[in-house]
């Protein structure tokens, strides 16, 4: 999922207005290439439970780095304060980039697995190992969360839009199947289902979309985190590459960090300080020491 304005706070995704277009491109030349759609885009509806809720989003409305993201208020749901029609949202379909990109590399002739010892002595690797990565230790302290989802179907319930709220969201998928999610637990880092989680889940589900539904499958996973879900690419002191720290929005930053990273090792073009993992790992070093 995609989502611009996030958080309990209500504020932009971080440098979402440069990295959603990067993302957006990217993902139309896939579709492109591939012959599958990948990119569902959908308005997102910002449920409020409070007052307090509600009064935090309105006075954000008028923010100039807010007010791009937002069409206006819309007619709450029952049980609901209020609510507004926040654009730029929608959700990537992961299984189906995934398939369709490995059939396309297949068709080059340069899918293949190689003798992965030998690629490890190279300078040219690039370790894209997500959360067990980061759980190995060998990037610096992380700050990982495990997530639970739900797959549910419904018969009778709106699909026209995702909805956010009471803590969680829920994500049309098409003919009658949502995704929901999701929780956090920074502690049991297993990327196993539970059935806390899945009582969590459940919760969020009745609150956005209501009664009478089926569950049809119960995911886990661990969020790849090193800081505040902020990417992060650069080298490694051992050799090779990282590419990591996505969070919970690879979908939205992974396209244009891959390009950042491809001009640093083709062009050497070094990208911005904030992304380098050069100095995040220094900070990492020095407050350790300290």
């Amino acid at each position: 999922m995609i989502n611009p304005l996030t958080g309990k706070n209500f504020e932009p995704s971080w440098r979402i207005a440069e990295f959603l277009p990067e993302a957006l491109e990217f993902y139309g030349g896939v579709e492109a290439r591939i012959g599958r759609q990948v990119w569902h885009p959908l308005p997102v509806m910002r449920l409020a439970g409070s007052d307090q809720e509600w009064q935090k989003i309105v006075s954000k409305l008028a923010v100039p780095d807010v007010a791009p993201w937002v069409r206006g208020e819309v007619a709450a749901r029952d049980g609901w304060v209020g609510a507004v029609d926040v654009r730029g949202g929608g959700w990537i379909h992961a299984g189906d980039f995934l398939t369709g990109s490995c059939e396309f590399f297949k068709n080059l002739g340069c899918y293949q697995v190689g003798d992965v010892s030998r690629l490890e002595a190279s300078d040219r690797v690039i370790w894209c190992d997500g959360a067990a990565g980061l759980l190995a230790g060998h990037l610096g302290p992380h700050r990982c969360a495990k997530g639970e989802i739900l797959t549910v179907r419904a018969t009778g319930w709106d699909e026209t839009c995702i909805r956010i709220g009471a803590g969680g969201w829920l994500v049309p998928q098409g003919g009658e199947i949502f995704r929901v999610g999701s929780t956090y637990e920074w502690n049991e880092l297993d990327g196993l289902p539970t059935e806390k989680g899945r009582v969590r889940v459940e919760e969020i589900v009745r609150r956005l979309g209501g009664d009478g539904f089926e569950i049809i499958a119960h995911h886990a996973g661990v969020r790849p985190i090193l800081r505040r879900s902020q990417p992060l690419i650069g080298p490694l002191r051992g050799g090779g590459w990282m590419f990591n720290a996505l969070g919970s929005k690879g979908s939205l930053y992974a396209p244009g960090m891959a390009g950042r990273l491809a001009r640093w090792l083709v062009d050497g073009v070094e990208p911005e300080p904030e992304v380098d993992f050069r100095k995040f790992s220094v900070q990492s070093d020095l407050n350790e020491s300290g």
